[in-house]
């Protein structure tokens, strides 16, 4: 992604103000209007003004774009440097043990930036359109985030508190940043994609408008042994041969605590166990899926060699007779 200096673009200092903003655009715009400009490149120059305006007359994209630093340098791509922050972030706080929560609030102009998510999601901070409330009044924009949260979360429902940094336009037209801390409920049940809507905790309304709302998307982060679909569970259950082959009872983890499992006689790689109503609980509980993976013994002594020669010898099996090969080349 090219960065543009829309302060260069525009001849502005980064500490402009809103009105200087919209007058220098005007000025800038009749200059290189294309049906009235001379200069050779007047269309490219006004296309660049227009969409350096559209950032900067909107203080919260305006924010985003001055939080993004020096390391975006006039024609490279975007490479974050270590610890890079865009200034829209939640940090754990309080006791609530929410310390390794994380989640990133951007702006529109980010959106415009990497575009949407698989599944229509933005990736961050999106603002609906402002409504009349009055003739004079307007509604605040709505607000949306990503929280990451715990599997156990959904299993045990939760109370965070979390501390949220927004923009916020000053009396003298410029852009800073404030720092509110929310307690938030994370439901019992909850799935991956999940909106919580917390009324009232968007922007500001104008003129006795409504404050917009914030929504929250809820994203678990990775768990050590469980990954999530919808509200179904899938662990990936190492097993020995013989447990596969005989048959046997397994103690395996689940979100509430460990369970005695029952591996059919025969079974194979790859087959599936399904645990119904272990999944994450809902008004239709999940399903937990154990998924058999057979780990062989390593072959790291003499003796354990000498067993693999004498299951050869004794267990004769080909596993890709069904492959029809031909003996006579050889293989």
């Amino acid at each position: 992604m090219e960065y543009k200096d829309y302060y260069k673009i525009m001849a502005l200092d980064k500490n402009a103000t809103q009105a200087e903003i919209k007058k220098t655009y005007r000025k800038l715009a009749r200059k290189y209007h294309p049906d009235v400009s001379k200069e050779p490149d007047a269309e490219q120059k006004f296309k660049e003004v227009g969409e350096a305006y559209e950032v900067l007359k909107d203080p919260e994209k305006r924010a985003a774009y001055d939080q993004l630093g020096a390391n975006w340098q006039a024609g490279q791509d975007f490479k974050p440097p270590p610890g890079w922050d865009a200034g829209y972030e939640y940090s754990g706080a309080g006791q609530q043990g929410f310390s390794d929560v994380d989640a990133a609030v951007f702006s529109d102009f980010f959106e415009s930036l990497f575009g949407q998510q698989a599944g229509g999601q933005s990736s961050g901070f999106s603002s609906s359109q402002r409504t009349s409330h009055s003739a004079h009044s307007l509604k605040g924009q709505d607000h949306h985030a990503k929280v990451l949260i715990d599997l156990e979360d959904a299993f045990n429902g939760a109370t965070r508190e979390i501390s949220l940094q927004t923009p916020k336009l000053t009396q003298q037209g410029t852009v800073t940043t404030q720092t509110r801390t929310l307690k938030v409920k994370i439901p019992k049940g909850v799935k991956q994609g999940q909106q919580i809507r917390l009324a009232g905790q968007g922007e500001p309304g104008h003129m006795d408008g409504n404050n917009g709302d914030l929504y929250l998307e809820l994203e678990f982060k990775p768990h050590t042994y469980f990954s999530v679909e919808a509200h179904d569970l899938y662990l990936k259950l190492p097993v020995t041969p013989w447990e596969a082959a005989l048959g046997s009872k397994i103690k395996i983890p689940t979100p509430t605590g460990d369970i005695e499992l029952k591996i059919p006689q025969d079974s194979k790689a790859g087959n599936k166990l399904r645990l119904k109503g272990r999944g994450i609980p809902a008004k239709m509980p999940g399903d937990l899926y154990v998924i058999l993976q057979i780990e062989l013994p390593p072959s790291d002594s003499q003796p354990a060699k000498d067993f693999y020669k004498k299951m050869a010898e004794q267990m004769p099996f080909n596993p890709r007779a069904e492959l029809n090969l031909r003996t006579d080349r050889g293989v």
